[in-house]
């Protein structure tokens, strides 16, 4: 068991470990200068050292994140609900719902913060649930598309409600699809985030200002340690909150990872027929 966990922590911090290092013979054996890629080191200094200023920036793009991934959530399992019960509206929605996501989300952040208001979170939330609900949508579809049909029968035979079958059997099946979609969904939410603080320049916020914006100063400056050091910042809240998600898998479908009889048991079990 200890071992297990170890290796799911050690391995993933190895592997950030040895692309830091790659990275690092990489500039220094090239001799890359720092306008165009700093040494890691510098990255995390040109974050840590002003951590102060950034603080804030950085609550505000992870608020608009969470937001925007629990809107994103609500959304997309709505519509694969419907959809998945109302074949007609699948049929009439499907098509639409793929060509949405066919156009890049740059193009669409423009025209969203200019409908819904620049410098207001309203298009910067609605672009993270533009870009977490298709993946949601598309596994809980899946999901209740592939329930078991003889548990299906079975409660029909005993004459379960249809609001009983959906809550007793088709949302257990669903569960394991849905996950899969907000995981994928978590991924990319925080890139959903910057790209519509790019679209919305001036963001209300505590501070008036926004991770993006400091980006894009820190890159008019060829401030690249900075550029570099925010990269890895929202690379890693985006896994922190993959692994959020993860998480609230593990908490949620608990029979996913019951043995029907525990390896102890199986022990005590067995030992009577090794002693004959």
């Amino acid at each position: 068991m200890k071992r297990g966990l170890f290796a799911k922590v050690a391995l993933p911090v190895a592997s950030v470990a040895i692309l830091l290092v790659l990275w690092q013979v990489v500039v220094v054996l090239f001799h890359v200068q720092t306008y165009v890629a700093p040494r890691p080191l510098d990255a995390i200094r040109a974050v840590t050292g002003n951590w102060s200023l950034l603080w804030p920036l950085v609550w505000e793009i992870i608020k608009e994140t969470v937001g925007g991934f629990v809107l994103g959530a609500v959304v997309g399992v709505f519509f694969g609900v419907v959809m998945s019960k109302i074949p007609v509206v699948q049929k009439l929605l499907y098509p639409t719902l793929i060509l949405s996501q066919a156009v890049p989300v740059i193009v669409i952040a423009f025209p969203l913060a200019a409908i819904l208001g620049f410098g207001s979170v309203k298009p910067i939330l609605a672009i993270v649930v533009w870009i977490v609900f298709f993946p949601v949508t598309v596994n809980v579809i899946d999901g209740l598309g592939h329930v078991d049909h003889d548990l299906l029968n079975l409660a029909k035979v005993y004459g379960a409600s249809k609001w009983r079958t959906f809550w007793h059997i088709e949302v257990p099946a669903t569960v394991s699809p849905l996950f899969s979609g907000l995981k994928i969904g978590a991924t990319y939410a925080i890139t959903g985030a910057f790209i519509g603080e790019l679209a919305s320049p001036e963001q209300v916020g505590s501070t008036g200002s926004s991770l993006a914006l400091y980006v894009q100063h820190a890159n008019a400056n060829f401030n690249q340690a900075a550029v570099f050091g925010i990269t890895l910042l929202m690379a890693l809240i985006g896994v922190t909150w993959f692994l959020a998600v993860g998480g609230l898998e593990v908490l949620s479908t608990p029979w996913l990872r019951r043995s029907t009889v525990r390896h102890w048991r199986r022990q005590r079990i067995a030992a009577p027929q090794d002693g004959h």
